[in-house]
């Protein structure tokens, strides 16, 4: 690829857009060319936009220091500059869903990491290692916005990503019931230890929203296109609670699942060392070269010690071992605003990208 694509970041003040300026500082395929936030921001630099709250151990790459920031609702300004978008706004739900709608509208993909159209029917919710035949509902959704090139699609919540590219290898042997606990990290609330004193030494038993997404989300994940639709599975039956955690980043899940035809451990650990997904055959620059690790140490993954394997792309597994009331239990790990957040939807606009489905204007 000779020219890169030119990129825009809605949102980009934020601690996920402050992750995507990162990842996208020296990407082989992307270029930042604009970014916006709210009218309170537009019209300084993205250096003096986030002065006294730049949240990331790396500096502001010079790249974009001087980019002066523009109004995230002046849509056809900003669209007129890039070729997509990454969405990762602050706002009301309807708010975002009109406006990534109006972004799409201008001929601009929009690839999201709001929830707020995560059950919109004909937006693709994409892990790109699990389903990435799901961006094809997309042409259903130009047809219903009236474009030819705009379409949005979203990466899902970044809770799921610990557990769910765990069972994905182990479909076709029918997993029944799934329980799973999620010890999440402060970022997912986009904070650290600074901004919330408060979760020093502490666990916070509640993540608004949270389980019931990971309950749902990953039947949505595991669906099938049907009349220009996604249609979510019918199983696995998931229940699950969601817990605050005092960790800077990275998301650890416990498993239980019981299947209705059991595989024996091996097969599971042979599926999860074998198992590669679009990305990897694509050979994409933000996939991982080996999905889902497991460690056979009865002390691992740990959050600190795992959380950026394969670059914080990868998915770590560990403690695979048969339960008394549940066929096998075992623990996963992702991290949060790497794999589950700003370079998930990275990793989804290189799959689109490579598919077709996004091209310079």
């Amino acid at each position: 690829m000779t020219q890169k694509l030119k990129v825009g970041i809605v949102g980009g003040t934020g601690m996920v857009g402050q992750r995507f300026v990162l990842l996208l500082d020296q990407h082989p395929w992307f270029e930042v060319t604009a970014i916006a936030a709210s009218a309170s921001s537009a019209g300084k630099t993205y250096e003096e936009s986030v002065q006294g709250r730049w949240k990331m151990a790396t500096p502001i790459p010079d790249a974009v220091k001087n980019i002066v920031v523009q109004d995230a609702s002046k849509v056809n300004e900003v669209a007129d500059q890039v070729d997509f978008i990454f969405c990762a706004v602050d706002m009301k739900k309807n708010e975002i869903q009109a406006l990534e709608e109006v972004y799409a509208k201008t001929g601009t993909p929009v690839i999201s990491n709001n929830s707020a159209h995560r059950w919109t029917p004909d937006v693709p919710m994409v892990i790109p290692e699990i389903n990435p035949g799901h961006i094809e509902v997309i042409e259903a959704q130009r047809k219903r916005l009236g474009t030819k090139t705009g379409f949005i699609a979203v990466k899902p919540n970044c809770s799921i990503q610990s557990y769910v590219p765990a069972i994905h290898p182990l479909l076709d042997f029918k997993p029944t019931q799934v329980v799973v606990s999620t010890y999440q990290a402060i970022s997912g609330a986009g904070k650290n230890f600074t901004d919330w004193p408060d979760m020093l030494d502490n666990v916070i038993p509640y993540i608004g929203g949270e389980e019931e997404k990971s309950e749902q989300e990953p039947l949505r994940i595991w669906g099938s296109i049907a009349n220009g639709k996604i249609v979510k599975a019918s199983a696995p039956l998931i229940t699950s609670q969601c817990i605050r955690v005092p960790v800077t980043d990275g998301h650890l899940a416990t498993v239980f699942i019981s299947f209705e035809n059991k595989p024996s451990k091996e097969e599971i650990l042979a599926r999860w060392q074998q198992f590669k997904g679009r990305p990897q055959e694509l050979e994409l620059p933000s996939a991982p070269k080996q999905f889902i690790t497991y460690f056979e140490e009865e002390n691992r993954p740990q959050t600190k010690l795992d959380r950026n394997i394969e670059r914080g792309m990868g998915i770590s597994a560990g403690r695979l071992r048969e339960d008394s009331l549940y066929d096998y239990k075992f623990v996963g790990l992702s991290h949060n605003t790497l794999r589950g957040a700003a370079g998930g939807a990275v990793l989804i606009a290189e799959l689109l990208k490579a598919e077709g489905y996004i091209q310079a204007k």
